[in-house]
């Protein structure tokens, strides 16, 4: 069942994402050295306390038997669009379509907020990740190197 985050449970979707996002980071070798920054390594309490509270992000979490085993964020941006955020799902819960259910709930709540874009960010070197978010209708529209990360990043857009 997806649900707006409880602000109580901060701390387990913090280790969700941390969970969810190490996957990727051992695909790719990225470690706390190399990728400080990367979600996985990145996640802290304070900051997604931060986004919930100071950013006002629209925040849930998929709840199975009262625990969070899926999370999303929106960070709203300008010009009635939005950023689709760590999208996740913990490893042993993958491949049983709740990745899809938050997509297609965070698609919902975009529009719903009047807003008519959504962006996301991905490792582009994961091609596997670029393929299934283009099959929900994002389109790729370019990529950037920052040299405090070992990998590409890619970025997408899907009109709502």
């Amino acid at each position: 069942m997806i649900k707006e985050l409880n602000p109580d449970h901060i701390s387990e979707c913090v280790q969700v994402i941390k969970e969810s996002f190490l996957t990727v980071a051992e695909e790719f070798s990225l470690t706390d050295n190399n990728a400080p920054r990367f979600t996985a390594f990145a996640a802290t309490e304070e900051r997604i306390s931060w986004h919930l509270h100071g950013e006002h992000r629209p925040m849930y979490a998929y709840y199975e038997n009262h625990k969070i085993i899926g999370y999303y964020s929106l960070a709203l941006q300008d010009s009635n669009e939005c950023e689709l955020n760590n999208l996740c799902v913990l490893p042993a819960f993958r491949h049983k379509g709740i990745e899809a259910k938050l997509l297609t709930h965070a698609f919902q709540v975009a529009k719903e907020q009047g807003l008519t874009k959504m962006n996301i960010g991905i490792v582009e070197e994961n091609k596997r990740l670029r393929d299934w978010y283009e099959t929900f209708g994002f389109v790729h529209t370019g990529t950037e190197k920052f040299e405090f990360f070992p990998f590409t990043c890619g970025y997408m857009v899907k009109k709502l």
